[in-house]
């Protein structure tokens, strides 16, 4: 094995991974387990989970589906022990588990006032709720070892003022905060193997934005072209294109690399519209 192959290798190595179910996490599931990894796949639907996972063994990985709930601390407590009684092991953790509803978003013909509060409470349980509460549970795991990953997903959201999404906006910015503290508290007190950052992808096309930001016909929305006009790499991000950051911060590579908000955005951030 070269220096390069050593330096990103993490081969057997045992990575959950919440929202598993969905795009993002099936991409991300399907890089890690061809570089290697065994992946745990954890959804409250486990027919999308199983999916997932069904995809990933029939090419050769290692994959387990399991039904969880990234909002209640006593599943995931039961859920911990199923992995440790299969693998033996948790070696990381990414946060993919997330989402929206319409009452925490801002219409066009609507302002803020028209906000439901409890869609908004429970977008901000979901995205924010569902990253610490694993994060908990799991971690705890690797501070015990005193090695492991956590790595959280942010977005665009937390970054700039994107119209409509006000409660996603919020959860994820708090994710951002979280992921910051949590470096800072498991390097201080659990030692320098364990590691928390987060990834902060730009317009990607998942089950939830899908007819946002594209017509049937596949032509652009017009929140979809006013997307692309922002990004200058005049284009939406596949989610293959997540796996290379994924795999940076889960290996030996990024071992001195704690407490950050990586975008993955096709410059989105970056671009003042000018």
């Amino acid at each position: 094995m070269s220096y390069i192959e050593d330096l990103f290798d993490i081969r057997n190595r045992v990575y959950i991974l919440t929202g598993g179910g969905g795009v993002l996490a099936g991409a991300i599931g399907e890089g890690l387990a061809r570089a290697g990894a065994r992946v745990v796949l954890l959804d409250i639907r486990l027919a999308n989970a199983q999916e997932r996972a069904e995809k990933i063994i029939a090419t050769g990985g290692k994959a387990l589906a399991l039904e969880s709930n990234v909002l209640d601390v006593n599943v995931l407590e039961y859920t911990k022990d199923i992995i440790l009684q299969h693998y033996g092991r948790i070696d990381g953790l990414i946060n993919l588990a997330g989402g929206n509803m319409p009452g925490a978003t801002i219409s066009p013909e609507k302002t803020i006032f028209d906000l439901q509060i409890p869609d908004f409470e429970k977008v901000l349980a979901l995205n924010l709720n569902g990253t610490v509460y694993p994060s908990l549970v799991f971690g705890k795991v690797m501070a015990e070892n005193r090695s492991g990953v956590i790595i959280n997903i942010s977005s665009m959201a937390a970054y700039r003022a994107i119209t409509r999404v006000v409660g996603y906006s919020a959860a994820k910015a708090a994710v951002s905060n979280f992921t910051r503290w949590m470096a800072m508290e498991m390097a201080f007190k659990f030692g320098d193997g364990l590691r928390v950052n987060a990834i902060a992808p730009g317009f990607f096309i998942g089950d939830q934005n899908r007819a946002l930001l594209i017509n049937p016909d596949g032509s652009y929305t017009e929140r979809g072209k006013k997307v692309i006009a922002q990004t200058p790499m005049g284009r939406f991000g596949e989610p293959e294109e997540l796996i290379g950051a994924v795999i940076y911060l889960c290996s030996d590579a990024s071992k001195f690399v704690t407490g950050v908000v990586l975008p993955v955005d096709g410059g989105f951030e970056v671009y003042s519209g000018v």
